[in-house]
């Protein structure tokens, strides 16, 4: 049988493929993009390590070791295996091992530059039992050391608080000193883990161990735990002549953690920092640092002090920790959406909101559109976990909330327009007169009845003002009031067009057609030439055999030019679904298609798209009349064929 140094050796030799190969290894469960300063949550690697049949029912201890780049994390780490395997093999009083074993499990050198990036897992989740019976499971986590040449503080405080949030035991390692900017550091990165949780009715985290490396001072604290809490005690004392941010931040520790300890560790000797060949052999580290770490890991590790992982009071086994970091990465995808809704919300506010004056509702959409693609950017741009595909679905509800924020600025912008409150009236009396009139001609010419009709439509439309100006005057009644104005507006304004809806807009000499597929944006078919609100080049669109398939705002296709709604072949042809239609559309985007005016032109285009069937009454109507002028022509000329010869035989 391997000892457990040998076992953990050959585990560490195939730690880059621990997944593949089955030994135990470092595993990537967070990956770290740099270059964008993005996290993405490797959901498959820790599904395979904590849904284990043995573990996954099992209360879970999670142990974390967190800290600023090149401290020794994963150096300490690898001692923790060697006591757990020892334990695993029915554990050895010397478990440190041989003096002559390298030290391995966690990768880790010596040097200046950062070897671990973004969170790892040890493959191997070790089943303890503690005093009583109960068994637990036991994850070690490594994290990416802080505060390197290449990560935010965004970054460093996004890894430090996913592996706080995430664990139950985190031990905040340090060089030499507890300093001030260390705590102050530690409340940042707490303080953004506990905004990322719903609950924090209570302390959200657990243990926090302040690990103190190359401990100085012993003649003032000892080494080990006592010597570290009162030295503790002395550093997270608040004082009354301290300065408010001090004293915020030692509350903000004792308020954040349900424990807090500290341990004070010497330094390893020289032949560890200096040395190029150094591999972590036992003969090699100064005695003290040898001594200390003996007291160290069993007091972290030892199955009477393992503290498993609670959510609100509640413990946690493998798999509910499995969704607790799935449901870490979507409270991350939350927040990037949250704060990309807050960027639309605010710059359409500065636009129209509150007391502004009364904007015209092309420019409010021409806003709409800017600030909703700028609020897009800044949620692709946030870093998020999970991936693009994960993310997509936030995406999607982001885009739909706009949606809803800017039909709530519209509904807001149109009752500033002081014209829009006479707008019903003035369609009743316009109707009363209007009607008045056509009731006294029709009387002139003998037609009673009808004027009879005429005149009981005065008499509704009399009723429907006078009623309507009692509900503005006494606020009752209301849904009424609302049919009444929604009448009014059904006669002077056209339906707004929703996605998969023809729009026919009115060019000098013919029409042009487009797509709706929302959003202010539509589809059409444009020759090479076209400019975006330039009607006129549409016409250039016969000459050539060609067109582009492009996506442009409404706004900016019709130009000056009216449009309407003209879904005018939905009583022939079954429309497609509205998902579908769009989804046609946008799959066509950018492309260079054939174009003919009597067979393929924009018109047999949308239809195409909306019915299936490609149809244009343009090219139908204009060979009608073709038709019939050239039967016209042909009769005329006949005619005076005819009358030509008659005349002749007369003479």
């Amino acid at each position: 049988m391997l000892s457990p140094q040998r076992a953990l050796a050959a585990a560490s030799r195939g730690a880059g493929d621990a997944m593949e190969s089955g030994r135990p290894g470092p595993v990537q469960v967070v990956l770290v993009h740099k270059d964008q300063h993005s996290f993405e949550l490797e959901e498959k690697a820790l599904t395979s390590i904590l849904l284990q049949d043995h573990i996954r029912d099992l209360d879970v201890v999670v142990v974390s070791v967190a800290g600023a780049f090149r401290k020794g994390k994963s150096f300490i780490l690898d001692f923790m295996l060697r006591y757990l395997y020892s334990q695993k093999e029915g554990g050895h009083s010397s478990w440190l091992g041989d003096p002559e074993e390298p030290l391995t499990g966690f990768t880790w050198r010596g040097g200046s530059d950062p070897e671990t990036t973004g969170i790892q897992i040890w493959s191997e989740v070790f089943t303890v039992e503690k005093p009583g019976g109960k068994k637990v499971a036991v994850v070690l986590m490594d994290t990416q050391g802080a505060f390197d040449s290449q990560s935010t503080v965004k970054d460093c405080a996004t890894i430090f608080a996913l592996s706080t949030m995430t664990s139950s035991v985190q031990i905040y390692n340090l060089s030499q000193n507890i300093q001030e900017d260390d705590l102050q550091q530690l409340q940042l990165f707490t303080e953004y883990g506990r905004l990322a949780m719903d609950e924090i009715f209570q302390k959200p985290f657990q243990t926090l161990m302040f690990l103190v490396r190359d401990w100085s001072f012993p003649y003032e604290y000892s080494y080990g735990l006592q010597g570290g809490m009162a030295f503790l005690d002395k550093r997270l004392q608040v004082k009354e002549h301290q300065h408010e941010e001090i004293q915020n931040v030692r509350n903000h520790i004792h308020s954040c953690f349900s424990d807090v300890t500290c341990f004070l560790l010497p330094h390893p000797g020289l032949q560890v920092a200096t040395s190029p060949d150094f591999d972590g052999k036992l003969k090699d580290i100064a005695g003290d640092f040898k001594e200390q770490l003996e007291t160290l890991i069993p007091y972290v590790l030892n199955p009477s002090k393992l503290m498993e992982k609670e959510i609100n009071g509640s413990k946690v086994t493998c798999r509910g920790l499995l969704e607790y970091f799935k449901a870490t990465a979507e409270a991350n995808n939350l927040a990037a959406a949250a704060s990309a809704k807050d960027v639309y919300y605010n710059n359409m506010e500065e636009v129209c909101g509150g007391e502004k004056p009364y904007l015209s509702p092309d420019i409010l959409e021409e806003k709409h559109c800017e600030f909703r693609q700028l609020a897009l950017d800044q949620f692709k741009k946030t870093k998020k976990m999970g991936g693009k595909d994960f993310s997509l679905r936030y995406q999607q509800e982001l885009e739909e909330e706009i949606k809803e924020l800017y039909e709530n600025f519209c509904k807001h912008n149109g009752s500033k327009n002081v014209f829009s409150t006479f707008r019903t009236p003035a369609v009743l009396f316009t109707g009363i007169v209007a009607l008045y009139i056509a009731s006294g001609l029709t009387g002139f010419v003998g037609l009673e009845v009808v004027a009879q009709l005429f005149n009981c439509m005065v008499g509704l439309l009399l009723i429907a003002l006078l009623t309507w100006g009692y509900i503005r005057y006494s606020g009752q009644y209301r849904e009424l009031g609302g049919a009444i104005d929604s009448g009014a507006a059904y006669v002077l304004e056209q339906p707004e067009p929703k996605p998969g809806d023809l729009i026919e807009i009115f060019r000098p000499f013919y029409r042009h057609w487009a797509i709706y597929v929302g959003d202010g944006y539509v589809v059409h078919l444009a020759p090479p030439s076209e400019v975006s609100g330039a009607g006129a080049d549409s016409i250039r669109s016969a000459l050539t055999d060609k067109a582009f398939v492009r996506k442009d705002l409404l706004y900016d296709v019709a130009g000056s030019d009216k449009y309407q709604v003209n879904n005018k072949h939905d009583d022939k042809y079954s429309p497609l679904p509205p998902s579908k239609i769009i989804q046609r559309a946008e799959e066509l985007v950018g492309q260079e298609v054939l174009y003919k005016l009597t067979s393929e032109n924009c018109e047999h285009f949308v239809n195409e798209l909306r019915y299936g069937v490609p149809r244009s009454d343009q090219v139908r109507d204009v060979i009608m009349a073709a038709g019939i002028a050239g039967v016209g022509l042909a009769a005329m000329g006949l005619i005076g064929v005819m009358f030509s010869r008659n005349k002749k035989q007369k003479q």
